[in-house]
């Protein structure tokens, strides 16, 4: 897929599960330690704005929290807006170089709601499924590089599985999810 494609695919997947969250939900906690539903949405919405500056990119900042849903497919359409026209656009970043707009929202972005998934649907009480081959791909390409992803803080320590775990459960456990985490 490009990467456009891939991100309307992910975000769709995303969205679905925003809109199936009721006002109730969005207090639940999340996988990530001290995060609720909301705070997934928001560390989506506010981070990959900030990031976009870096290829010139403002985007006017989104309440949230007034309305997640709304500010969420808000957010999702301007994403896909750049991704639809990249317009030759660069993004540069201290920590990842200079990149292609597009190649470096798919890479970075894309793949942080496809992950995310995992924590909103968990949250919601519901059974995510990231898919098998996507799961055992993504964990292959970051195994090599476990150092310096760990050091990075945006994962944390592993969580022990066995070793038959589904690659979607390897791959939780990995970025220091727990596979058999419960709301």
């Amino acid at each position: 897929m490009t990467p456009a494609q891939q991100h309307a695919h992910d975000a769709a997947r995303f969205t679905e599960l925003v809109e199936s969250a009721g006002p109730g939900d969005w207090t639940r906690p999340s996988p990530v330690a001290g995060w609720t539903a909301l705070d997934v949405v928001k560390h989506l919405v506010e981070w990959s704005r900030g990031f976009l500056r870096g290829a010139g990119i403002e985007l006017p900042a989104l309440d949230v929290a007034a309305d997640p849903a709304a500010a969420w497919k808000q957010h999702a359409a301007d994403i896909q807006a750049i991704l639809d026209d990249p317009a030759g656009r660069v993004l540069s970043n201290p920590h990842t170089g200079d990149k292609p707009v597009d190649e470096a929202i798919d890479q970075f972005y894309t793949a942080d709601v496809w992950m995310h998934t995992w924590d909103l649907a968990k949250a919601l009480g519901r059974e995510p499924d990231l898919g098998h081959d996507r799961c055992a791909a993504t964990l292959a390409g970051m195994r090599p590089i476990e150092q310096l992803l760990r050091d990075s803080g945006q994962y944390g320590p592993a969580v022990p599985v066995s070793d038959d775990a589904s690659p979607q459960d390897q791959l939780m456990a990995f970025i220091g999810r727990d596979p058999a985490w419960r709301p």
